[in-house]
């Protein structure tokens, strides 16, 4: 491909920048940051330690849209260049010499910060929290971009409202201002970290406070009001903690560690190293455990503080040392509480949404810098899965050990790990880096046949599929003939869901009778309309302790008997669900829709569905009630007004499901003329929004 004269200039700064910026060493950052939540803004300063390798006249750090004042060098003021991204200082300096940096700014970043709840009448849990994976902490702390440059950032953080502070490191002062009217929290780190995994979150919090077996302090925060979900939220946490210590055999690297849920998270959780902030949608209660429980994202965000925090990828080439690691020993983790049979059946899910993934154009190789989630964290994890059965469990520990210990507080590439691992098990592992990390393809046959000799429940289900696909007239009669036999619950409720729809209500009824949970879930699941014969064993699954099974069983009782519509609202008023409030929901739309239903209660009932939809609450409560109202032909003005904040929303997933749903809404008649009368309520943002989208 033949380059432009302007893109060769451009390579040529980056390759002269990068020599630059190899020059000089960067080891502590004294950080301080006082945010005005109100304003969307953050006042802060900065100052840097680092050496000089050798000699220099320049270097630079990443920060954007931001504004500086008092730029000094060694305690004296330099000039600067800045443009917008990036403040280069220019100063003449010697190989050997230990210089500081420091600089005053105002940042008022438009992601990477999210101030939540400041700016309405409504909320009256508002918080401020960071995620900065990638290289987005440079939007609020003048830092760098480059995950190789690992500092030790000591934070200091004025709060002038009296809300929690949690931060990276130890918290070593809470200092209170003159006026009482809020505190200065002082966090140490005692270890170097890329800057990406710099993070904090304010709000109102309690905690409490645990500790490893091992005597690291383990401190699990929640909002006052969650105080009845502690225990299901961070249930076996102790427990993850010390199995991976054991496991991964290399010590907590870090003083502490923090867990803080936050409202709107962009993923399930982050690994800011000693703390993880993750989503509040998995601050749950013992109902909620069965279906949607924080234990896999507890394991995966603390084994990312040896895999990703201690030892950090050089690029996102080798991303498959963060991401596949920490996905790998979550799976080991919960292995380890909840049995061999979870483990293997976890893992036959995953080789199937790989297998579907990869199609016939083929997957992505783990060695594909712009691969997806799926190939980094679950092929990934399929990858060392067959790597620890490959060389053993006792040579695959040592060198992970060797590994992680070499490594420790510095980068890594893929053939780092390679090179510990061949050396201990004295083997040579290039076909399996051709078929693991190279090739595209997921092989398929080859996993399963692993499944099947790893684990019997997998195997019997294997050997039924093939008996049923070559006798499919004869589906119940072979099932019938095994399922006494069958011991595993996992085994049993994926051949309801598989099969379900084709078996007789008797069979249904009598499995429903005598099945686990999960299995009479996978009955109600399974079925397109519930047969007379099974309505009664179908209206106990309304009292079973799983909001996945209340839910469903609901609505297709509502939906297959018209004549009992009152009665199964009656028996499930009151019932919230997750803490996306499902069943909830679900519930108030069916109240809606059901005439002769407490009419005199029906604007009651729209007036909590629509409230539903505005900025309070999370993101998929709002995603939720809006398909609903959409549904039932329910978007007021006031919703319709919560539908356009919500297509400027911070999540991009609920923002593109926002936009789909304006969208169909415009396409019926006059509904432009509804969306333009709601002009004069909307923020500049999203009349611009609107603007574009309207074509004006």
């Amino acid at each position: 491909m033949k380059l432009s004269p302007a893109v060769i200039f451009f390579l040529f700064a980056q390759v002269l920048s990068s020599q630059i910026q190899d020059k000089v060493d960067f080891i502590r950052a004294d950080v301080f940051i006082e945010p005005t939540p109100a304003e969307n803004r953050l006042n802060g300063s900065v100052a840097y330690q680092f050496n000089v390798i050798e000699d220099a006249d320049s270097f630079f750090l990443d920060a954007v849209n931001m504004e500086f004042s008092n730029v000094s060098f060694d305690g004296v003021k330099v000039d600067y260049d800045y443009n917008g991204k990036r403040i280069t200082i220019k100063n003449e300096m010697k190989g050997g010499e230990n210089h500081i940096v420091s600089m005053d700014y105002v940042a008022k970043p438009k992601q990477t910060v999210y101030f939540l709840g400041w700016d309405d009448k409504v909320r009256n849990n508002e918080q401020v929290w960071t995620q900065g994976q990638g290289k987005y902490t440079s939007h609020w702390l003048p830092s760098f971009d480059d995950m190789t440059e690992k500092v030790e950032f000591d934070l200091d953080i004025m709060l002038k409202q009296k809300y929690t502070v949690i931060a990276n490191g130890k918290l070593i002062t809470k200092k209170s201002l003159p006026d009482s009217k809020g505190y200065v929290w002082q966090f140490d780190m005692e270890k170097p970290m890329s800057s990406y995994l710099v993070g904090f979150a304010i709000g109102d919090y309690n905690k409490k406070a645990i500790e490893s077996s091992s005597g690291v302090p383990i401190e699990l925060y929640y909002e006052p009001t969650d105080f009845t979900t502690v225990e299901p939220t961070y249930r076996y946490t102790k427990h993850i903690f010390d199995f991976l210590e054991t496991e991964i055999g290399v010590p907590y690297p870090w003083q502490n560690y923090k867990q803080v849920p936050v409202q709107d998270f962009l993923y399930a959780g982050m690994e800011n190293t000693t703390c993880t902030i993750f989503s509040n949608q998995y601050v749950i209660d013992s109902v909620a455990f069965v279906d949607k429980n924080y234990v896999n994202v507890n394991a995966h965000e603390l084994a990312h503080q040896w895999f990703g925090d201690l030892v950090t990828e050089t690029s996102s080439e080798h991303h498959w040392l963060h991401e596949g690691f920490a996905t790998f020993y979550a799976y080991l983790a919960e292995k380890d509480i909840f049995g061999d049979d979870h483990y293997y059946w976890h893992l036959l899910e995953t080789a199937n949404a790989l297998q579907r993934f990869s199609g016939d154009d083929g997957g992505e190789a783990l060695r594909n810098s712009g691969a997806g989630s799926l190939t980094f964290y679950e092929k990934g994890a399929w990858a060392l899965v067959m790597l620890q059965d490959r060389l053993g469990e006792k040579a695959f520990k040592k060198g992970i050990r060797n590994y992680l210990n070499k490594y420790a507080f510095k980068n890594v590439t893929i053939p780092n790990l390679m090179e510990e691992l061949e050396k201990v098990s004295n083997t040579d592992l290039k076909d399996f880096e051709q078929l693991w990390l190279q090739n595209p393809d997921f092989p398929y046959e080859h996993v399963v046949s692993f499944l099947q000799e790893k684990n019997p429940s997998i195997k019997t289900y294997f050997e039924l599929k093939d008996k049923i696909t070559k006798q499919p007239n004869k589906t119940e009669a072979i099932l019938k003939r095994h399922w006494r036999k069958l011991k595993s619950s996992q085994l049993k409720e994926n051949l309801v869901l598989d099969y379900g729809v084709n078996l007789s209500p008797e069979l249904l009824g009598s499995i429903l009778q005598s099945g686990d949970l999960k299995t009479r879930q996978a009955v109600i699941l399974s079925q397109n309309k519930i047969p007379t014969e099974l309505k009664i064993e179908a209206e106990s699954l309304l009292k079973d302790k799983s909001y996945t099974t209340i839910e469903a069983a609901l609505y297709r009782l509502w939906t297959d008997f018209p004549q009992n519509r009152s009665k199964y609202l009656n028996e499930t008023d009151g019932i919230t669900g997750f803490p996306n409030k499902n069943i909830r929901l679900l519930w108030l739309t069916l109240a809606l829709v059901t005439s002769e239903y407490n009419k005199d209660s029906k604007a009651v009932y729209f007036d909590e569905l629509s409230g539903y939809t505005g900025s309070e609450h999370h993101f998929e409560t709002r995603l939720i009630a809006f398909q609903y109202l959409k549904s039932i032909g329910g978007f007021t003005d006031t919703v319709l007004k919560n539908l356009v904040e919500s297509c400027s929303h911070h999540v991009w997933h609920f923002k593109k499901s926002a936009r789909e749903i304006l969208s169909d809404f415009l396409q019926s008649e006059g509904n432009t003329a509804r969306i333009k009368g709601l002009y004069p309520l909307l923020s500049q943002e999203e009349k611009q929004y609107l603007e574009k989208t309207l074509g004006e």
